[in-house]
């Protein structure tokens, strides 16, 4: 929390940007609708700013012990770094995989007319 705060600070004071202020969340959903579901509700709790619903990818994985082959639908979530561990937290109670896959990878640099833009998708009212 300390940590957030001061790159708040710096990123306002200097005008620029901190790596890894902000991070992408992958998620993959069954579904076309389960995927826009789960999206909105992220957007609704101001848990992201944006989320992309990139259609039918191909998934190969062990499950108990056997190899399985899946069509997924894959999310990508514009979040804050600092509100991963809570959306993580939200998928899994929403998501309807016994173990959904959740990861995410903090964004190193970005436009910053763009990343400004995220996080005051991200405010709260």
């Amino acid at each position: 929390m300390l940590r957030t705060l001061s790159l708040q600070l710096h990123s306002a004071i200097t005008g620029s940007y901190i790596s890894g202020t902000h991070s992408i969340v992958f998620v993959n959903c069954p579904n076309e609708q389960i995927a826009r579901d789960i999206a909105r509700a992220i957007l609704a709790k101001k848990l992201a700013a944006s989320v992309n619903i990139l259609p039918k990818t191909s998934s190969l994985f062990f499950w108990k012990g056997e190899i399985e082959e899946a069509t997924e639908i894959l999310l990508l979530i514009k979040t804050k770094t600092s509100k991963v561990l809570k959306l993580s937290s939200f998928i899994r109670l929403v998501h309807p995989f016994e173990i959904p896959e959740v990861f995410s990878l903090p964004m190193d640099q970005g436009d910053v007319h763009y990343l400004k833009w995220l996080e005051e998708g991200m405010e709260e009212d």
